[in-house]
């Protein structure tokens, strides 16, 4: 994983360099698919706090993703001299991590439209019991219903 900031900022000089910064760089791709995968599941199931648990993780990660990916186009023309092979796989890796946030991001959308019309149903149903049920003096209005607060963080 990319975790070494002095490595990102070297250039690539040879062939070990290359093989060694994709290596590298393919594993972070590939440890952050598995905690977003990991995530999925969890959200699909509707474990919303398994599913955040590793959020920490996820966040070095994708730090270290976004920091390769810089390396990466910093050196481009040496990674793709020196290793030029390594660099198709790097691609394979890319498309598969790419696959992973798209489902990633539709599970979260979806769990956050659930939970939101649970929320609004809830809302309604409280506003409706707090209405007036009809006029005149036997007939005196619901005590005003208290706010419900929620979170927007999923």
């Amino acid at each position: 994983m990319l975790a070494e900031p002095n490595r990102s900022r070297t250039a690539v000089a040879g062939r070990d360099d290359a093989e060694s910064f994709i290596a590298a760089f393919a594993g972070t791709m590939a440890e952050l698919e598995r905690v977003l995968d990991e995530e999925t599941t969890h959200l699909a199931a509707g474990r919303i706090r398994e599913g955040l648990s590793r959020e920490e993780r996820k966040s070095q990660l994708a730090a270290g993703y976004l920091l390769g990916l810089e390396h990466a186009k910093g050196n481009a023309v040496a990674l793709a001299r020196f290793a030029p092979q390594a660099i198709l796989r790097l691609q394979g890796s890319q498309n598969d991590l790419r696959a992973a946030v798209e489902r990633n991001q539709t599970v979260v959308a979806t769990a956050k439209a659930v939970s939101e019309g649970l929320v609004r149903s809830v809302s309604e149903e409280v506003a409706r019991q707090s209405r007036p049920r009809g006029y005149g003096p036997g007939h005196q209005a619901a005590a005003a219903a208290r706010p419900l607060f929620y979170s927007n963080r999923l």
